[in-house]
């Protein structure tokens, strides 16, 4: 049997959760980005908007799994993708959410405590944010094509529908880059409750990382798809260099993960997060 190396996350002493460090740095929200464009985000509103009028408020979260399989199902461009990773991941997440669940109130697991409550509440935060990542996969989905279809008549109109398509790529690259990033916690979350968590549900752990993982390479096949759209060298490099290195460090806390769990031994508590 492999023995596994320390975690990433605890070689540094750090522990998983609120107050903890961990690898790598978050991007800029959605916001930034679409204030940096917005002249031209915002004149995409009108024809996107009318092509997902049929799409239910608030969004893929108050939909059945039937029925978001049937939209998945559809020849209809969203959910694509893009969604199905976003969605994938939350159900990687809720999977962590649970087994720290089942780990509450056993008193063979009562050292571990902290580690429950932080991973509990991280693995339910991640789920929702990785719904509404589904949903603004969608919404940037739709403003791309929104942006392909403005006129191009005369050179003014060329030039607006050139901007327009890079600002909506960059929107349309920086959403799954922010799955990939979550499913990075998610992994993180998984493996701080593996050897540290309720034993019944290990093979649970084993899922969320697998699913977790895919996750991570659907999202990180969205970002790349748009990067030809950027019309920036550089950023295109720093986005397939930020792609590689969350990759990479999903794929080290997933097997970490799984090798903890197929150890079957509790492991040491996690240090306590220092005060803020």
């Amino acid at each position: 049997m492999w023995i596994p190396r320390a975690p990433p996350s605890l070689r540094g002493g750090a522990p998983f959760g609120p107050g903890a460090a961990v690898t790598g740095t978050t991007s800029a929200p959605g916001p930034a980005i679409s204030a940096q464009f917005g002249d031209h985000v915002a004149g995409m509103a009108g024809p996107y908007n009318r092509l997902m009028s049929d799409h239910p408020a608030p969004g893929f979260g108050s939909l059945t799994l039937e029925a978001f399989l049937e939209q998945l199902a559809s020849s209809a461009p969203i959910p694509g993708g893009g969604s199905a990773s976003a969605v994938a991941a939350g159900l990687a997440a809720g999977l962590v959410a649970m087994v720290a669940g089942l780990s509450v109130d056993r008193p063979a697991y009562a050292p571990f405590a902290s580690t429950h409550a932080r991973a509990g509440a991280a693995g339910r935060e991640l789920a929702g944010r990785l719904l509404g990542l589904a949903d603004e996969d969608a919404a940037a989905y739709g403003a791309f094509a929104a942006a392909m279809r403005l006129p191009r008549g005369t050179d003014a109109e060329t030039a607006t529908r050139s901007a327009a398509i890079r600002a909506a790529a960059v929107i349309a690259a920086e959403v799954p880059l922010r799955t990939l990033e979550a499913c990075r916690d998610v992994v993180l979350a998984a493996e701080a409750l593996a050897g540290r968590s309720n034993r019944n549900a290990a093979s649970d752990l084993v899922v969320a990382s697998r699913l977790a993982e895919a996750a991570a390479h659907g999202a990180a096949e969205n970002v790349m798809v748009n990067v030809p759209a950027l019309g920036d060298e550089e950023q295109a490099d720093e986005l397939g260099g930020r792609v590689a290195t969350l990759l990479a460090e999903v794929a080290d806390h997933a097997e970490s993960t799984r090798a903890f769990v197929e150890l079957g031994e509790l492991r040491e508590p996690e240090p306590e997060p220092l005060p803020a």
